[in-house]
Parts: structure tokens; sequence; C-alpha cells
């Protein structure tokens, strides 16, 4: 991912706002940053514990609220299915999508 981004931004220094997942402090992600091509990029962690600071952990909530929480589904299938009706919904509603990610206009 990195190195596509950096193929794609070659002339311009990124700077990525990360959570703390694991996978953003791998052995392989630092191996990669500290390497002549990790010179393009700055990365800021958010704090421990603070989705409030992430807009996508809002558009995770709204799944989970609308597709998953109190809702029985016979299979995984069955979940892929409101997922995916999900994903249309969403990709159909821009305006509604930014408002709760807490973007106004």
């Amino acid at each position: 991912f990195l190195r596509r981004l950096k193929e794609k931004y070659a002339d311009q220094f990124l700077v990525l706002v990360l959570d703390n997942a694991r996978i953003h402090h791998a052995k392989m992600v630092q191996a990669f940053l500290d390497g002549e091509e990790g010179a393009a990029f700055h990365f800021i962690f958010l704090p421990p514990y603070s989705p409030q600071l992430n807009p996508i952990e809002r558009l995770w909530k709204w799944l989970k609220d609308e597709v998953i929480a109190n809702v029985f589904h016979k299979d995984q299938n069955d979940i892929a299915q409101s997922i995916t009706r999900f994903e249309q919904y969403v990709l159909q509603h821009p305006d509604e999508v930014l408002r709760r990610i807490g973007c106004t206009a």
C-alpha cells in the first residue's frame, strides 16, 4: 500500500493519519519507513482509544447499528447480503454519509 501511494504521489511528501491498529506498527511497516522510500512519509498516530477522532469509526457504528446489532442472520451469506445492501445505500446517499461522519456543508 505504501509503495503504491509513493508511486502515485512520487513528487510529494505524504502525511498519513493512522489509528493504532497493530498492522500500522508492524516490523514490515517500520522497515519501509526506515528505508529510502520511507523518507517521503510522515505518520501521525491518533491517541489510543479515541474513535471520536477517526471519522470512519462513525461509519462502522452506523453499519453495526443498521445491519448487525439485534438482527438475526441465518448464515454468513445473509450477513454478506445485508452488508452489500448497506454499501449500496451508502454509495447512493453521500450527503447522509458526510453528515454522519461529522462533515457539514
